[in-house]
């Protein structure tokens, strides 16, 4: 046929391929008869080796114990320090506890359960069947479930004298599992970070004889995590770099162990090539005295116990994820308990400053008051307590510092704690005194206008409910941001209260600049500060906030003594009557509230 490459057939071609086949079949055939004949030859030969292999199976225990005693020498390897080895003494000689201390000190006692206990590098011994591990170095990072006060977790835990905590082997896989199972069990998950968590070595380009492009396969199943609610609590523990410092900042709450904890990129010897700045140690690179004062690393603690106490303490407000309710405790502290002290403790002298504290710990359960950055963005205070041994966000501003003006670092602090509380369903208490943003060339320079923005959206776009008493001063954007997010608004305001567009003091020099001026020019300066102390005392009239209650600009003014029963009620029905709702919302996809 035209077109057809193939060349017609031929009674010539046919029986050259039917040659070609017999030939093949005789050869295989000859195979075959050769095997035969050489069995035949020496027929103990075959036997031989069947009872050989049959007496060496028969050798084998029946309950696969020799298989038992192999995992049970290594996981023995594994629990036991080895006082000669580098790495450990390393670790000992710089004040931390080892990975498996860590563990027991930061678990319930009796709860742990590894998985991947046996992970790692083993040398083998090998006889005919049988094999016996003769050397063991543990994957260096130890992985597994424990309980916190009775809470089921998960955890991962790094092995820093082991590969100062870089990657081997099983480590990725492991990590990468744990993570996968705190999202399908619904368990919180702690990370205790001391090395890199697995981040890169130049020696893996070595050991395997090429170069990588980074993988990055765990974060997505950290993001999940961040926005399903499921608790993540990291602690620093060490030098804590790259993948490892990744890994401990984009928990929802971090913690930082004052006397052996760091945190960076990379690490001194990288930043010297890098930037030539030489001579630079953990600490001055990355310690607890730039990381926990500038937001990275949320809370300082003194050592490695305290870490884990702060741990145990925030999981003890949280659900194990955001389609539950936050656990409840049993309360003492009665909710009608009257504060007297509350009537007295903002000065009438209006420049006066107080202690912000105090009105929080006076209001909320005894005890309850766990605060959340402490030594950051220090004009704002935030953190969890309880009311009625239900768990709430705390929100407050500090006239302490700046005079309470809300500068860029507050603003990122508040929108974190907001964002926090939404993930897990948590109410949010809020003391309101603000004088506004903060003003000035440093606020200009720190971006305080675009960090108070975000704080705005991240107030609109959660949906947590909100309850607000206002304690003094609420002024300008930021004072509207934060009592109008809601509607209807859930808020009270104690007799001391003052608000408006701006501030009296600098308001009257702009609302009447033009007269004062006049009068200074006309009468001299004297004139114009008895028509200043003129306007001032009107206002200050004007400004009584009976008067905004008399045209229901304010809801409710109440007495400060009873504040602590006035937000038990409003919590009380909270829990009651409106989690549940939210949490089949959530359940439904109808609120997807997100952290990450």
């Amino acid at each position: 046929m035209a077109g057809d490459n193939h060349p017609p057939s031929t009674p010539k071609n046919a029986q050259a391929s039917q040659s070609s086949l017999s030939k093949a079949a005789k050869d295989r055939l000859a195979q075959v008869s050769s095997h035969l004949s050489s069995n035949a030859a020496d027929p103990h030969k075959t036997s031989n080796r069947r009872r050989k292999s049959a007496r060496a199976e028969s050798d084998l225990p029946t309950d696969y114990s020799d298989i038992l005693s192999q995992l049970n020498t290594l996981r023995t390897i594994a629990a036991t320090p080895d006082s000669n080895s580098r790495g450990y003494v390393r670790q000992k000689q710089a004040g931390k506890l080892w990975v498996r201390e860590r563990v027991e000190q930061l678990l319930d006692t009796g709860s742990f359960q590894e998985v991947g206990s046996v992970s790692g590098t083993v040398e083998w011994k090998i006889g005919d069947v049988r094999e016996e591990p003769v050397g063991f170095v543990p994957s260096n990072n130890v992985q597994g479930f424990g309980k916190l006060r009775g809470r089921k977790i998960v955890f991962t835990a790094d092995d820093f004298s082991i590969r100062a905590g870089h990657a081997d082997g099983a480590l990725m896989d492991k990590t990468v599992y744990m993570e996968k199972l705190a999202i399908a069990l619904q368990l919180p998950i702690v990370k205790l970070v001391d090395g890199s968590s697995g981040g890169g070595s130049v020696t893996t380009i070595r050991k395997t004889g090429y170069s990588y492009v980074p993988p990055l396969p765990s974060f997505t199943q950290v993001v999940q995590q961040l926005n399903m609610g499921i608790p993540n609590l990291g602690a620093v523990l060490g030098p804590a770099i790259g993948l490892g410092a990744a890994r401990v900042v984009a928990c929802h709450f971090s913690v930082m162990a004052a006397d052996v904890g760091s945190l960076f990129n990379a690490g001194p010897n990288v930043v010297k090539n890098a930037t030539f700045e030489e001579g630079l140690s953990f600490t001055d690179l990355g310690g607890p005295s730039m990381h926990c004062t500038n937001g990275t690393i949320d809370n300082l603690a003194p050592d490695e116990a305290s870490c884990f106490e702060q741990i145990r303490t925030v999981l003890s407000y949280l659900p194990d994820c955001g389609t539950k309710l936050p656990p409840a405790i049993e309360c003492s502290d009665p909710i009608n308990r009257a504060s007297e002290s509350l009537r007295s403790i903002i000065p009438r002298a209006r420049n006066r400053m107080y202690n912000p504290r105090k009105i929080i710990t006076e209001v909320v359960d005894q005890d309850s008051f766990f605060e959340i950055g402490t030594l950051w963005g220090t004009t704002a205070i935030v953190g969890l307590a309880r009311f009625n041994g239900r768990p709430v966000g705390i929100v407050s501003l500090n006239c302490e510092v700046n005079a309470g003006a809300l500068d860029a670092l507050g603003s990122q602090k508040i929108t974190r704690m907001l964002k926090f509380l939404d993930v897990f369903n948590i109410p949010l208490v809020q003391f309101i005194d603000i004088p506004g943003y903060a003003i000035g060339t440093v606020a200009e320079r720190t971006a305080t206008m675009r960090h108070g923005v975000t704080l705005a959206t991240t107030y609109y776009s959660t949906t947590m409910p909100i309850f607000s008493i206002i304690v003094r001063r609420v002024y300008g954007v930021a004072g509207g941001v934060m009592l109008d997010c809601r509607d209807p608004r859930m808020r009270v305001a104690w007799p001391s209260g003052m608000w408006g567009s701006l501030p009296l003091e600098g308001g009257i020099e702009v609302g009447h600049s033009f007269e004062l001026r006049e009068i200074e020019q006309k009468h001299g300066k004297e004139k114009r500060e008895t028509r200043y102390k003129e306007l001032e005392n009107e206002y200050r009239r004007l400004m009584n906030p009976v008067r905004t209650a008399n045209h229901f600009g304010i809801e409710e003014i109440i007495d400060p003594a009873v504040t602590r029963r006035v937000c038990a009620e409003w919590v009380t029905h909270v829990y009651e009557a409106l989690l549940q709702q939210r949490i089949m919302d959530r359940m439904a996809g109808k609120l997807k509230p997100s952290f990450a």
